[in-house]
């Protein structure tokens, strides 16, 4: 079944138009799977997962997008995987490269997102922010639906399951519902207070568990993070409300940064006071604190003196952490304030105001078994 019409095409193609005037370019492609799926709303070029780009490109010109690949796969992507109505062209598999083929058919001088000699690059995660409507109503889908799969195998966990055990649940649970996770993190309460990154292992549960997924679908990505205790240590409840109050300053002072045309370390500074205002002054250095979520997992990453621009809307997953405990949603920021795009209403929360009390929000709580 052909995919319809991307509904927000215009929108997107006036951001291109822009960025061929401002660089003096007669077009730009995109053949890296995040970019691909922003042009043609959701679809996928990816058969090798290890494969540093995909197997088509698609591009504009100016004029129209069009996709190109080669002879094997430009039947199925017309089908399945592009938008009605653009133009797919094909190269033999045997004469050359995707690079090969773009040099050959496209107009001069061009931008691409993949090494292609004689042209510039193209920094793509400018081009996709901020979201547009239509990547919004997908998104809401793809958090509420990774929120569904995660909390449900929550519930079903036990202190003597194994961290390895309950990551393949959760790609199970995810992948049934059409989306991938390629951040499924795992950690029982012997590693948790170890390892911020609690990459999984055949540890047992024990104690208490933190769940951490980014889970992707049609290209955009969703990150959240939950916690089950069965028999916490005495310090888990405040610790994790301490991390929680970081989360929504964070978004807090993103919502202010937007506002004002902040940048992200505008934001990161404000992260930092809000550790010391909850008593955890430097903890910050022990993990990024997260930033912009869209087509990919973080289109950035705040660090003190990064100049990306603060948008809205735009999705934001921030992830603070305070030793052995985390706080993370992807909540989508507007003029209007903020939605949790991975909530279900089903999970226990509590609510958290700011540290400056100009922010209150319902942020996902401890589950006690």
């Amino acid at each position: 079944m052909t995919p319809p019409a991307a509904p927000d095409r215009d929108a997107k193609r006036r951001r291109l138009d822009a960025y061929l005037r401002d660089h003096g370019l007669e077009a730009v492609w995109f053949a890296r799977p995040n970019s691909f799926a922003w042009l043609t709303g959701g679809g996928n070029n990816v058969v090798d997962r290890e494969a540093s780009h995909g197997v088509a490109a698609v591009g504009y010109d100016g004029d129209e997008v069009r996709a190109l690949t080669d002879n094997i796969e430009a039947g199925r992507l017309a089908d399945e995987e592009l938008p009605h109505g653009d133009a797919v062209e094909s190269y033999d598999w045997y004469a050359g490269s995707l690079a090969d083929a773009l040099v050959d058919r496209s107009p001069t001088p061009a931008a691409a997102d993949i090494d292609v000699p004689g042209w510039a690059s193209v920094d793509a995660a400018a081009l996709r922010q901020p979201l547009t409507e239509a990547d919004v109503e997908r998104y809401r889908a793809l958090g509420h639906e990774a929120a569904t799969a995660v909390e449900r195998v929550c519930r079903e966990l036990q202190s003597d399951d194994t961290e390895q055990e309950v990551a393949a649940a959760l790609r199970v649970a995810l992948s049934a519902r059409g989306i991938e996770s390629p951040v499924a993190l795992v950690g029982g309460a012997d590693r948790v207070g170890k390892y911020r990154h609690y990459t999984p292992t055949d540890a047992l549960l024990g104690d208490y568990a933190l769940v951490s997924v980014t889970a992707r679908r049609g290209g955009l990505h969703a990150s959240l993070t939950r916690t089950v205790a069965f028999d916490p240590p005495a310090w888990l409840t405040e610790r994790h409300a301490a991390a929680a109050q970081v989360e929504v300053s964070a978004l807090d002072a993103t919502r202010t940064a937007a506002t004002n045309a902040g940048r992200a370390g505008n934001v990161f500074a404000d992260v930092r006071e809000a550790y010391s205002r909850v008593g955890w002054e430097g903890e910050w250095r022990n993990h990024h604190q997260g930033g912009a979520a869209g087509y990919d997992g973080r289109e950035w990453i705040a660090t003190p003196d990064h100049e990306a621009r603060v948008f809205e809307p735009m999705a934001y997953a921030w992830n603070p952490t305070i030793q052995g405990t985390k706080s993370e949603d992807t909540v989508l920021v507007t003029d209007d304030g903020f939605e949790t795009l991975t909530e279900t209403g089903e999970w226990p929360t509590l609510e958290v105001d700011s540290v400056w009390g100009s922010a209150t929000l319902e942020r996902h709580d401890v589950l006690q078994h």
